[in-house]
C-alpha cells in the first residue's frame, strides 16, 4: 500500500544542538582532508614507494579537494626528503652544439656560477697586464735573440751566395725574387729583355740553378721562423699558466670533491692557454657593422661561464612543482635564440629549464587535461619517465618537420614522482587506449563525492567551515548556519545519510552568505544568510524555469493539477541549464486499440527517444505479458507519448508513469491529475529508484502553486528514493500543513490503486483477479481484444 510521508521523512534535519559552540570561531581548523580515506591511503602508498612506474593518477571531480589534498600531502612529505642537486650547463669545448651538464650539491650551483664569473672577469685583465709588462718584453726578446741571430746569419749567407752568382735577392709582391746584377746594380726584367738573347739565356739558366738552392734555404728559414713561433708560444703558455695558477688553484680547492667541476676547470685552463691571442683582444672596442651599428662582442664569459638552470639553494626539502599550464616549453624547457642581423644564434648560456627540471628529485603535479592541449607534452612526459632522462630538443626537430643545426644539450638524469590530476573519464580513456600509461602510472587515488553523514563527519564538516572562514577572513558561522550547511551538503548529493565532498561548492555558498551577513552588519553567518545565498543563486539561473511556468499558467503547455482523466498522467523530468537543474511536469498519454503491434513508443518512431527511454518502454511489454498474457496473446496496439515534447526524451524514470497511463486506458479508470508520478519499473512490476527526485517534487510543487494548492496535490515516488529526499523549506512547510503530499510506493499495484482510487486486485490460483479491480478490468479487456483479433482473422 502507498505510504504518505511525513515532513520529517522528506528531509534529514540537522539539529543545532549537535554543534557544541557558539560559532565556528571556537572550533579548531582542519589540518587534514576529510571524507577521502580511500584516496588518502592510495596517496600515502603512491608517494612513498620508490619503484619505477609507481607514479600517481589522482582521479576525481573538480571541487572535491584533489589539488589541496595532494599539495598538503606532498609538501609534508617533501619536508623530510633530501634536497636534490643543482644542475648547470657548461660549454663543451670539443663540440659546442652539445653542452655538458654538471650536477653540484644544492647551494653550490650559484657559488660555482659566481666563482666562474669572477674568474672570467679578472683573468682577461690579468693576462693583458702580464703580456704588456716590461718583464715579458725583455724575456721574449732574450728568448728570441739567438733565433734572430741565426736567422740574420742565414739570410746573410743566402745574400752572399746570390752575389757570388751575380744576383741579388729582392722582395716583390709575390715573394722573394732573384734579380741579375750588372755593373754593381740590379737590373729589372724590362732591362733584362733588352740584352742580347744569348746573354738572356745564360742569365736565366744561372737563375734557375740558383733558385733551387734559394728554395732549399727558404725552407730552412721557415723552420727557423716556426721554431721561433713555438718558442714564443711556449713562453706565452708559461706566462699565462703563471697568471692562471693562483686563480685556478682556488677553484680546484673549493670544488675538489666534484670530479666533473674539476674536469671542466681543466678544460677551461687548456682552452685559455690555446687561445691567448683572442683573450687579449676580448675587450677591444666594438667593430662597426651594417649601417654603422656596433657589432656585439662575445667575451670569454661566453665560453667559460656557468648556466645554472636549477638552483635549489633555498629549498628546505624536496622540490614541489605544481604546473597548471603544462605546455612543452613550460615543462621541458628550451634553448632560446637571439637575433643578430637577421640570423638566429644560440649557445649553452641560453638553455632554460622547465618545471620538470625544477621538480627533479621531488614531486611534479600536472593537470591531465592541460597535457592533452599540447601535442608534444604528453609523449615527451612518457619518454622522460620511461628513459629516466630529461632532454631539451627543438619541437620542429622532434616532430620531424625539419632538421637544422641546433643545440642538443646532454640529458639530465630524471627521478621525480609525477602526479596527474584528472577526472575518471580521462583515466578510463588513458588506461584503455594508451599502453604506456598503465606501466607509468600504476597508482590510482580516487576521490569520492560523498562521505557518511555521522556525528564524527558532521563535526569535521564544521571544522572545514571554520578553516574557510579563518583562511579567507569570512564571518564565522553560528550553529543554525552550520546546520543549514550540513543540510545543503546532503541535498547536493541527494542522500539523507551522506555529505558532499564537493567542498568548492560548499565554500562558494559560505562566501556568498558572508556577503549578505556583512551587508546586514551581522556578527555571524546564520541560517537565514545561508538560505539567502541559496535563493539568490537559484534566482540568477532560473529564468528558463520561470518562462516554462509562465507557459503552463497561460495554458500554452497543458498540465492539469485537478480532476481525473483516463489514459493521462503527469510525469516528471529534470531539465539542466548549465549549472542549474530543475524539475518540470510533462503530460503523458496512452491510447489503446485492437491489433498486433504491441506498445508503440511514438518518440522512438520519430527518432526522439534515447536508448534508456526505449528500453523502459520495451519493459512495459514484458510486464503486460508476465501479468496478463501467460495463456493468451496480447491483441493490443497501444501508443505512448510525451505530449508537447519537442526535443529528445531519454531515461527510464517515466516508465512506471507510462505504465499507469496504459493501465488506465485499458481499465477505463481515470487517474487523479493532482498527483504526479516518477519511477522506473521492471518486468515484475517493482518500482525502481530514479535520480533528481528533489527537483521533480519541487518542480510539480511550483506548478501546483500556480493554480493554487488544494490540499490534494502531491507526488508519488519509488519507496527506495525516500532516503534521497532533501526538500527545500517551502515544500517542507506545505507538507507539514497538509497542503502538499509525498507518497512512496514499491509496486505498480500500490501506485495504480492510489492514482485511481480502485483496488489493484490480487491474482487468484485460476489466473483471474479480484472482481472489479484494476487488474481484473485490464485482464478482461485483453481477453476481449484477443477474441476480436480471433474473429477478425476468421
Amino acid at each position: 500500500m502507498a505510504q504518505e510521508l511525513t515532513y520529517k521523512e522528506c528531509r534529514n534535519i540537522c539539529p543545532e544542538v549537535q554543534f557544541k559552540c557558539r560559532s565556528t570561531e571556537e572550533l579548531t581548523p582542519l589540518t587534514e582532508i576529510i571524507g577521502q580515506d580511500r584516496a588518502a591511503r592510495a596517496l600515502q602508498f603512491g608517494l612513498r614507494i620508490q619503484n619505477p612506474g609507481f607514479n600517481v593518477y589522482v582521479s576525481g571531480l573538480p571541487g572535491t579537494g584533489r589539488k589541496t589534498a595532494i599539495t598538503n600531502f606532498i609538501r609534508e612529505l617533501a619536508k623530510h626528503s633530501p634536497v636534490p642537486s643543482d644542475w648547470c650547463y657548461v660549454n663543451n669545448f670539443h663540440d659546442s652544439s652539445q653542452p655538458d651538464v654538471i650536477p653540484v650539491p644544492a647551494g653550490l650551483g650559484i657559488e660555482f656560477k659566481r666563482e666562474m664569473d669572477n674568474f672570467v672577469s679578472g683573468t682577461g685583465q690579468a693576462l693583458r697586464e702580464a703580456f704588456e709588462s716590461n718583464e715579458y718584453a725583455q724575456k721574449r726578446q732574450a728568448t728570441l735573440r739567438t733565433i734572430q741571430e741565426d736567422r740574420t746569419g742565414f739570410i746573410d749567407t743566402m745574400n752572399k751566395m746570390a752575389a757570388d752568382a751575380g744576383f741579388q735577392i729582392v722582395q716583390s709582391p709575390i715573394g722573394l725574387m732573384l734579380a741579375p746584377v750588372m755593373s754593381g746594380q740590379a737590373i729589372s726584367e724590362e732591362q733584362l729583355s733588352q740584352l742580347p738573347l744569348k746573354t738572356q739565356k745564360e742569365i736565366e739558366t744561372k737563375r734557375q740553378e740558383l733558385q733551387v738552392e734559394v728554395q732549399k734555404s727558404l725552407i730552412q728559414l721557415r723552420d727557423i721562423d716556426r721554431k721561433a713561433e713555438e718558442i714564443v708560444n711556449k713562453l706565452n703558455r708559461e706566462i699565462a699558466a703563471f697568471v692562471l695558477q693562483p686563480r685556478l688553484l682556488g677553484l680546484r680547492k673549493r670544488f675538489k670533491d666534484n670530479e666533473e667541476v674539476i674536469g671542466f676547470i681543466g678544460h677551461v685552463e687548456e682552452d685559455i692557454l690555446n687561445n691567448i691571442g683572442p683573450l687579449l683582444q676580448a675587450e677591444a672596442p666594438p667593430q662597426p657593422g651594417p649601417l654603422g651599428i656596433p657589432m656585439p662582442q662575445d667575451g670569454p664569459k661566453r665560453n667559460y661561464g656557468v648556466n645554472l638552470i636549477v638552483d635549489n639553494s633555498k629549498l628546505q626539502g624536496a622540490p614541489v612543482e605544481i604546473e597548471m599550464n603544462p605546455s612543452y616549453f613550460r615543462l621541458f624547457g628550451a634553448a632560446e635564440k637571439e637575433a643578430k642581423f637577421g640570423a638566429l644564434f644560440t649557445d649553452y648560456t641560453m638553455i632554460r629549464g622547465g618545471a620538470a627540471h625544477r621538480a627533479n628529485g621531488g614531486f611534479l603535479v600536472l593537470p591531465v587535461e592541460g597535457l592533452f592541449l599540447d601535442p608534444l607534452a604528453w609523449p615527451t612526459l612518457k619518454q622522460t619517465l620511461s628513459s629516466g632522462k630529461l632532454e631539451i630538443e627543438e619541437p620542429a626537430a622532434r616532430m620531424g618537420y625539419m632538421v637544422t643545426k641546433s643545440l642538443r644539450p646532454e640529458p639530465i638524469p630524471f627521478k621525480a614522482k609525477v602526479i596527474l590530476l584528472g577526472d575518471p573519464y580521462a583515466y578510463d580513456l588513458l588506461y584503455s587506449m594508451d599502453k604506456d600509461f598503465r606501466e607509468l602510472f600504476k597508482v590510482k587515488a580516487e576521490f569520492d563525492t560523498t562521505m557518511d553523514r555521522n556525528e564524527e563527519n558532521v563535526t569535521k564538516y564544521a571544522a572545514f567551515v571554520c578553516t574557510i572562514c579563518q583562511k579567507e577572513g569570512l564571518l564565522h558561522v553560528d550553529p543554525a548556519g552550520l546546520a543549514a550547511i550540513v543540510e545543503y551538503s546532503s541535498r547536493l548529493v541527494e542522500d539523507q545519510n551522506k555529505l558532499a565532498t564537493l567542498f568548492a561548492e560548499v565554500a562558494n555558498v559560505i562566501r556568498e552568505a558572508d556577503f549578505y551577513a556583512k551587508e546586514e552588519k551581522s556578527k555571524n553567518i546564520t541560517r537565514d544568510h545561508i538560505n539567502k545565498a541559496l535563493e539568490e543563486k537559484v534566482y540568477r539561473s532560473n529564468m528558463i524555469q520561470k518562462k516554462i511556468q509562465e507557459a503552463i499558467a497561460k495554458k500554452l503547455i497543458l498540465i492539469e493539477t485537478k480532476d481525473a482523466k483516463v489514459g493521462q498522467v503527469n510525469g516528471l523530468s529534470v531539465m539542466g541549464v548549465g549549472d542549474y537543474a530543475f524539475g518540470m511536469p510533462s503530460r503523458i498519454t496512452a491510447s489503446v486499440g485492437v491489433g498486433k503491434e504491441g506498445i508503440i513508443n511514438i518518440e522512438r518512431e520519430i527518432a526522439m527517444s534515447g536508448p534508456s527511454h526505449s528500453k523502459g518502454v520495451l519493459i512495459l511489454g514484458g510486464y503486460l505479458n508476465d501479468t496478463y498474457a501467460k495463456e493468451k496473446p496480447l491483441g493490443l496496439t497501444a501508443k505512448l507519448t510525451f505530449e508537447q515534447s519537442y526535443s529528445g526524451v531519454d531515461g527510464d524514470s517515466a516508465s512506471s508513469t507510462e505504465l499507469y497511463a496504459l493501465l488506465s486506458a485499458l481499465s477505463g479508470k481515470p487517474i487523479n491529475q493532482s498527483i504526479a508520478v516518477t519511477g522506473s519499473v521492471n518486468q515484475k512490476g517493482e518500482v525502481q529508484a530514479i535520480g533528481g527526485v528533489n527537483f521533480k517534487i519541487e518542480g510539480f510543487f511550483e506548478v501546483c502553486k500556480l493554480f493554487g494548492l488544494t490540499g490534494d496535490q502531491g507526488v508519488m515516488i519509488p519507496q527506495s528514493n525516500v532516503q534521497n529526499l532533501m526538500l527545500k523549506d517551502e515544500v517542507l512547510g506545505a507538507i507539514k500543513k497538509k497542503k502538499f503530499h509525498v507518497w512512496s510506493v514499491a509496486t505498480i499495484d500500490e501506485g495504480i490503486q492510489l492514482l485511481t482510487g480502485t483496488k489493484a486486485g490480487s491474482k487468484r490460483k485460476d489466473g483471474s483477479f479480484d472482481p472489479g479491480s484494476i487488474n481484473d478490468l485490464v485482464k478482461r479487456r485483453f481477453d476481449e481484444m484477443a477474441e476480436k483479433v480471433k474473429e477478425y482473422r476468421g
